[in-house]
This record gives C-alpha cells, sequence and structure tokens, in this order.
C-alpha cells in the first residue's frame, strides 16, 4: 500500500492502539518519545504487543525520568478507563521476575498480566490475532541465549556510537550514528526475505483470523499481500511508529517526529470490503 499524508493526529483518541518494542531500559530505546507519544494518543483500548521492558540483559540499564514517565502514562491511562492489553516479548520473558530482582520492582508494575496471544475485533467486524511474533521467527533465532548475547552486544555497540556521535558522527532527523545504522540495516537484511510475514500471516489464517497484529522485527509494516492483513507496529528504537485504529475500524501506521507528541499518518488502511 502506497504510503498516504493526512497531516498530525495529536491530542487524539483512538478505539484501540498498538504500541511495541519500547525496549525501556536498554540504551537503543527512545522513552522520550513514546512519552511524548503517549501524551497526546490514548485509546479504549492499548495494546503493549511485547518487549516494552528490556531490563534483564543489557550491559548497560537506562533508567531514568523519561521510562518513569512512560509506565506512570500507562498507569494513567488505565486509570482513566482504558484496557491495557499486554502481550509478552521475548525480551519480557523475565519481566516477572526481574521485576522482583531488578530493584525496580515498583516502578515498572503494570495494571496489567501479560498474556502470549490476543484476538482483537475491529470497528468493521474483522478479527484480527494480536501476537508479539517471535514465535514465527527462524528456529535458531529463538533461542533465549541468542536473545541476551544479542542484547550485550547491541549494547556496547550502541556505547560505541554514542561516543562517535559525540564526534559528530550523526546522520538522519534522529541524529542516529554510524553503529547504530549498520544495526538497522543488518535487521532489515536478516528479514528481507519476509518469510517471518508469511509464517505471521499463515498462523492467523490457520486460527481463522482475518489477519495479524505483531511486532518483534523492528519494521513497520501495513498490508494485504500475503492475502490476510499483516501488520507490524514498528518500535521505538529504529523506526518509532505505533500503529491506531480508528472509530471506523481502519487501521493507520503513525510515525513519530522527534518533537514530542508529534505523529502523522504514513501508511493507511481502508475499511474491510473497500480495497484500494
Amino acid at each position: 500500500m502506497e504510503p498516504c499524508h493526512l497531516g498530525r493526529a495529536q491530542g487524539q483518541r483512538h478505539r484501540a492502539l498498538f504500541l511495541s518494542d519500547l525496549h525501556l531500559g536498554a540504551l537503543g530505546g527512545r522513552a522520550d518519545l513514546v512519552a511524548g507519544f503517549l501524551e497526546a494518543h490514548s485509546a479504549d483500548t492499548i495494546f503493549l504487543v511485547g518487549d516494552i521492558f528490556d531490563i534483564w540483559h543489557p550491559l548497560v540499564l537506562r533508567w531514568g525520568t523519561a521510562e518513569r514517565r512512560v509506565v506512570e502514562l500507562l498507569r494513567q491511562r488505565a486509570e482513566e478507563g482504558s484496557r491495557l492489553v499486554y502481550l509478552r516479548g521475548n525480551h519480557d520473558a523475565p519481566y516477572m521476575s526481574a521485576r522482583c530482582k531488578s530493584g525496580l520492582a515498583g516502578e515498572i508494575e503494570l495494571p496489567v498480566a501479560p498474556s502470549d496471544h490476543a484476538i482483537h475485533a475491529t470497528g468493521d467486524g474483522r478479527r484480527l490475532l494480536v501476537i508479539h511474533g517471535d514465535v514465527c521467527d527462524a528456529r535458531p533465532l529463538r533461542f533465549h541465549l541468542l536473545t541476551r548475547l544479542g542484547s550485550r552486544l547491541d549494547s556496547l555497540l550502541l556505547l560505541l556510537d554514542s561516543g562517535l556521535r559525540r564526534l559528530r558522527f550523526a546522520f538522519g532527523p534522529h541524529g542516529r550514528g554510524p553503529l547504530k545504522l549498520m544495526l538497522s540495516a543488518v535487521n532489515d537484511l536478516i528479514y528481507c526475505n519476509r518469510a517471518h510475514e508469511r509464517r505471521l500471516v499463515a498462523l492467523a489464517r490457520a486460527q481463522g483470523l482475518d489477519g495479524v497484529v505483531c511486532g518483534h522485527f523492528h519494521i513497520a509494516a501495513l498490508h494485504e499481500e500475503h492475502g490476510p492483513l499483516y501488520v507490524n507496529c514498528g518500535d521505538w528504537v529504529d523506526s518509532f511508529t505505533a500503529v491506531v485504529e480508528t472509530w471506523d475500524g481502519r487501521l493507520q501506521l503513525l510515525g513519530a517526529a522527534v518533537e514530542a507528541g508529534a505523529a502523522s499518518p504514513i501508511h493507511e488502511q481502508l475499511p474491510a470490503g473497500d480495497v484500494a
């Protein structure tokens, strides 16, 4: 589907909001952008589509005002009546034990218990599987040891990248350093054949559903190229995107700008039965 630019969508309440891969606690996470987005957007149902926290195995734990603000905003949304649904990601697997051991117990507690998947009924009658997506990774990538090693290697490279950025080696609107750009390029290369999309769509189809909403791969997407709908929320490390559902059942992929709260649709799906 071709991108469409519909202007900013600040201060909006949506039928549903899908956020994934915040990686709160990791060096690469941009909690400041997440907080700005959450201050401008709310929804009847907020899906946290996995890897919300990354506090188990980063080489360096980043936990400060912005990370606390994100947790505070999610709690506030729940108190205001939003339903929180938390789908467990591969970096969330030790969430329960980590909140007991890390000393952050009181700071990371959310009023919802993580689950493995959920079914969401859209306003136009479609039923979507909501799942983090790591279960459809290539088999070698599913091992927890690789998750742990990958997180520590990622932290090490981002520490080096931070040093390079201080030497003015920064590119693009988000000021990314060369090593961070390299990590994004490697990620795109690993998933370039899009087999993960086909596996997830097949998983939804096997359950008689109309599509899937996932995260995990850090590659935002919204299309029906494999038949059923495939939606990837993206992440808040590389793409800074989220997905919202409008009151008439349309799904939009929003891209956040650097300034707090700014966001604009970059992909939009037409209502069911109204195919472009």
